[in-house]
């Protein structure tokens, strides 16, 4: 059946979700960002909500450089232990409220670190905001239904500078010799090694490694070094990749880092965003490394609004790759990449992808659980497979008590009347 727009966004919020691309550092509350800064003293261009969202988190912007200017501004309020986990905590109580109930949240703990505050100190308060609020939301879920989770990737950088952290520009200094991205590679590695760290000695649930930041002249393989360590560690991998480059970031991420998963990747369909002179037949290249892609279940976290927020040319939601992934079977996670920054949430984004993707129930469904089956969970396989079951479960309860039926003659029909 079709449901007109207002059951539509009653449904997404009611049904469960997973948000497995999202950045700690463009989800803050607007709010808590004032109020933290003037606790440290950060100068903001604004300390008021109205003011930040006329002049730095825009509805709309230029360009991705634009789209950037916000994080130097969260990040500035989030260095030290203190504001991290604030952060984190409501990060978490902000998912769980529009119904997320498994959530990975992404962040680059070298971005954070000083001489006062190490990685592993970093790691340990955001690990500290999100178990206190998973806590204190699962006390009051119904006996049942699947409770609130969360992992924890870390994100290395493609390329940094001075002025991206003291971390960093410490870094730089030491090797001040080395060639720049043998630099980005060195310091990837040893993220990995802390990560893989948090994980095995102290418990925190780190899940997953990811490479952020400029794909072009920065390549994903000058980071082969630490996700080879990621991998032999059994740390699960993402990379965003085509998402400013084409189809071939994608597949280096694949074949070379071993990606699991790969942020963003809307370029998959755009041969002509394709540079290296040894593809000598763009179209056919793009088709197979979609097909393999598809073959193979390699999830492509798409985020809709950010895309189209710092890749204007876009121009509409109907001409993003999402359609275009879903008549190829591609296995797709719905994502924000960044709650604050894009002013979204997975249930807005949801809902744009079935009001401008023509869903229908059985691909809402699909992408439902595809976010919990393609998550890195923290558990063990045996407990994953009865957190997704118990996920199912609620899934087709709350489908049912719309009057949906996945499965039925209607269920290749789009949802929207």
């Amino acid at each position: 059946m079709t449901l007109d727009p207002a059951r539509i966004d009653a449904l997404l919020q009611a049904l469960p979700k997973t948000d497995l691309h999202v950045h700690l550092d463009g989800s803050l509350r607007l709010e808590t960002l004032i109020e933290l800064a003037k606790e440290r003293g950060v100068q903001l261009p604004s300390f008021t909500p109205e003011g930040l969202n006329e002049t730095v988190f825009k509805a709309h912007y230029a360009d991705l450089p634009e789209y950037l200017v916000g994080f130097a501004w969260t990040g500035a309020v989030m260095q030290d232990a203190a504001g991290l986990e604030r952060v984190a905590y409501e990060f978490a109580l902000d998912n769980f409220a529009e119904g997320v109930r498994y959530v990975e949240v992404r962040f680059a703990p070298q971005l954070h670190q000083h001489d006062e505050l190490d990685g592993r100190a970093v790691l340990r308060a955001v690990n500290a905001g999100m178990a206190r609020a998973q806590a204190e939301v699962n006390k009051g879920i119904p006996a049942g239904d699947p409770d609130f989770r969360y992992g924890i990737i870390v994100c290395a950088l493609r390329t940094f500078n001075e002025h991206f952290s003291a971390y960093y520009r410490n870094l730089l200094r030491a090797l001040s010799k080395a060639p720049r991205r043998r630099v980005a590679g060195l310091a990837s590695l040893e993220l990995a090694r802390e990560a893989v760290w948090a994980r095995d000695e102290e418990g925190i649930p780190v899940v997953g490694f990811d490479l952020a930041g400029q794909e072009d002249g920065y390549p994903a393989i000058d980071h082969q070094e630490a996700y080879a360590f990621a991998h032999a560690n059994f740390l699960h991998k993402t990379v965003h990749a085509g998402e400013a480059y084409g189809a071939e970031s994608i597949f280096q991420a694949i074949t070379a880092l071993h990606a699991d998963r790969i942020g963003h990747g809307y370029l998959l369909f755009s041969p002509e965003r394709i540079r290296d002179p040894k593809v000598e037949d763009r179209e056919r290249f793009a088709d197979r490394l979609a097909e393999y892609i598809a073959d193979r279940r390699v999830t492509i976290e798409v985020c809709i609004t950010s895309n189209l927020q710092t890749n204007p040319s876009i121009g509409t939601v109907e001409a993003h790759a999402l359609r275009r992934m879903l008549d190829r079977r591609i296995s797709v996670a719905i994502c924000t990449d960044n709650r604050l920054v894009s002013h979204t949430t997975v249930t807005r984004e949801l809902g744009l992808a079935v009001r401008h993707a023509q869903l229908t129930p059985r691909e809402l469904r699909d992408l439902i659980i595809h976010g919990f089956k393609r998550s890195f969970y923290p558990g063990s396989y045996a407990e994953k497979r009865r957190y997704v079951r118990s996920v199912i479960n609620q899934c087709d309860r709350v489908l049912a008590s719309f009057g949906v039926d996945p499965t039925g003659p209607e269920g290749g029909l789009p949802l929207l009347a």
